[in-house]
C-alpha cells in the first residue's frame, strides 16, 4: 500500500504552476461525444478521474490518445449507448454521460454513480429535467434506461442550482429540437467553461456565466481545439497550505475572479493576497486569526470543495471559528482524522466549531475522500513531527501530483510506494 509521508513545521515559499481543472475537463470530455469527430483538449490534468472518464469514452467506441497534457478524442465510431456499470461506480461525474449520450444516440443505459462518500447526492433534478425534454426513463435492477425519438427544448426551473443537473441539461439540449431555457442554473466557472467549449464547437448557448441559460438546439457540432483553465480548487488548496504554514508563494495560471470567496476568508485570517494578470500570490505569517463564520454555498459563495482544507488551517488559529456546511452533510467525516493532530473541533449537525490550538503534532491518518485527503496533507504540513497519510489514491482523483507541487514550495513531503 502507498502512503504520503510529511515532516511538518516548514514554511512554504516559491511558485507553482496549477494543473488543468478537474471539474471542467470531465464534462467537456463527456461533451466530446456530441461532436461526432475529433476534439483536442489542452492543459488536461493527469488524475484518476480523467483516466476513468477516458475509460468510459473508450468503452463506448471513442478513440482517445494522450499527447503530453493534450487529450485527443475521436468520437466518430460510437458502438454502444450502455455505460459499463463498474466504471460508473468509480466516479460521481460519470452521470453527466447521460445528457451527452442522449444528445448523440437518443438513448443511454447507466447505473447510479459512485465517487466520494460525502453525503447524499440524488439525481432527481437530472431525471425530472429529462422527462420534460421528451425523454422516457425507466429504472430497473439498479439501472436507468433513457430513450427518446426527439429531444425537445423546454423551460426548466431548478429548485437548487445543481452543477451536475445543469451540465446534463446543457449536454442534452445542445442538439435538441428548439430552445431550452434553464432557470436557477449553477454558475460555477466549470459550467461557463463547458458552455464556452460547446459554443466553440458550434453550439448556441446564451447567458453564459449567469443563472439563466438559453440553449438553441443546432443540427451538429464541429471539430475544435480547446484549452482548459487551471483548477481553482487545487489553487485554493495550495493557498490554504501556505496560509497554515506561513511563507510566501505564487500560484501561476490562476484567475483571481474565480477565487474571491476563498481570498476573502484568507484575508480575514490575516493573509496578504495579491492578484496578478494570471496568478495569485499569498503571504502569511502562519499566525492566523479565527473567522467568525464560513458557510458553504453555490458559486459565487464559498465552495464546499474548500471547506475541509480551510478547517485544517483554522485548527491553529488564535480563537474560535464556525463552519456551516450547507451543501454536503458528509463533509465532516474527515474530522475524526483531523482530531488526531490534536485539534479541538466540535460538530453540531451541519455546524463545526473549531477552536484553535497552539500546536499540532504529526499523526498516522487515513484519507477517505478527495478534499478531505488534501486537508489532512495541510494539517501534516502544519504539524510538528512526522505524519503518515494512508489511502493517497483518494487525493490522486483530483491532484495530479500533490507531493511534487508542495515540494516545489519547500515542503518535506514524499510519496512512498
Amino acid at each position: 500500500m502507498s502512503v504520503i509521508e510529511i515532516v511538518g513545521g516548514k514554511q512554504l515559499n516559491g511558485e507553482v504552476n496549477i494543473q488543468g481543472s478537474k471539474n471542467a475537463v470531465l464534462p467537456i470530455l463527456a461533451a466530446t461525444v456530441l461532436v461526432n469527430g475529433i476534439t483536442k483538449l489542452n492543459h488536461c490534468p493527469k488524475i484518476l478521474d480523467v483516466f476513468h472518464m477516458i475509460k468510459i469514452l473508450e468503452s463506448i467506441g471513442c478513440a482517445v490518445v494522450w499527447e503530453g497534457s493534450t487529450i485527443i478524442v475521436d468520437s466518430t465510431k460510437l458502438s454502444t449507448s450502455t455505460i459499463p456499470e463498474d466504471l460508473v461506480k468509480k466516479m460521481r461525474s460519470s452521470i453527466i454521460m447521460m445528457g451527452a449520450m442522449l444528445g448523440r444516440m437518443g438513448s443511454v443505459v447507466i447505473t447510479f454513480p459512485g465517487g466520494c462518500t460525502i453525503g447524499a447526492r440524488p439525481i432527481d433534478y437530472h431525471l425530472s429535467a429529462f422527462k420534460k425534454m421528451n425523454i422516457s426513463i425507466e429504472e430497473k435492477d439498479g439501472l436507468i434506461y433513457c430513450s427518446t425519438t426527439c429531444i425537445n427544448g423546454t423551460d426548466i426551473y431548478l429548485k437548487f442550482p445543481s452543477v451536475g443537473a445543469t451540465e446534463n441539461i446543457i449536454l442534452a439540449a445542445v442538439l435538441a429540437n428548439g430552445k431550452t431555457r434553464i432557470y436557477n442554473a449553477a454558475r460555477e466557472p466549470e459550467i461557463k467553461e463547458l458552455c464556452n467549449f460547446l459554443n466553440a464547437s458550434g453550439a448556441d448557448i446564451a447567458g453564459v456565466g449567469t443563472d439563466n441559460l438559453e440553449i438553441n438546439g443546432v443540427s451538429s457540432l464541429h471539430h475544435v481545439i480547446y484549452t482548459v483553465e487551471s483548477d481553482r480548487i487545487v489553487a485554493g488548496t495550495y493557498l490554504a497550505a501556505v496560509a497554515g504554514t506561513g511563507g510566501k508563494a505564487t500560484m501561476n495560471g490562476v484567475d483571481c475572479n474565480s477565487q474571491q470567496s476563498v481570498i476573502q476568508v484568507l484575508e480575514d485570517m490575516g493573509c496578504n493576497i495579491k492578484c496578478g494578470m494570471n496568478s495569485i500570490t499569498i503571504e502569511s505569517s502562519g499566525k492566523l486569526k479565527p473567522v467568525s463564520v464560513i458557510r458553504t454555498m453555490p458559486y459565487p459563495g464559498f465552495p464546499t470543495d474548500m471547506q475541509s482544507q480551510m478547517m485544517s488551517v483554522l485548527m491553529k488559529s488564535s480563537g474560535v471559528s464556525r463552519i456551516i456546511e450547507d451543501i454536503f452533510e458528509g463533509r465532516y467525516q474527515n474530522v475524526r482524522e483531523q482530531l488526531k493532530f490534536g485539534a479541538n473541533i466540535e460538530i453540531l449537525g451541519r455546524e463545526a466549531i473549531v477552536e484553535g490550538v497552539s500546536r499540532l503534532h504529526g499523526s498516522e491518518v487515513y484519507a477517505s475522500e478527495l478534499r478531505g485527503g488534501a486537508a489532512l496533507v495541510i494539517a501534516g504540513l502544519m504539524a510538528e513531527g512526522k505524519t503518515v497519510l494512508h489511502n493517497p489514491v483518494y487525493i490522486e482523483r483530483g491532484y495530479e501530483d500533490i507531493c511534487r507541487d508542495l515540494s516545489c514550495l519547500g515542503a518535506d513531503i514524499n510519496y512512498i510506494s
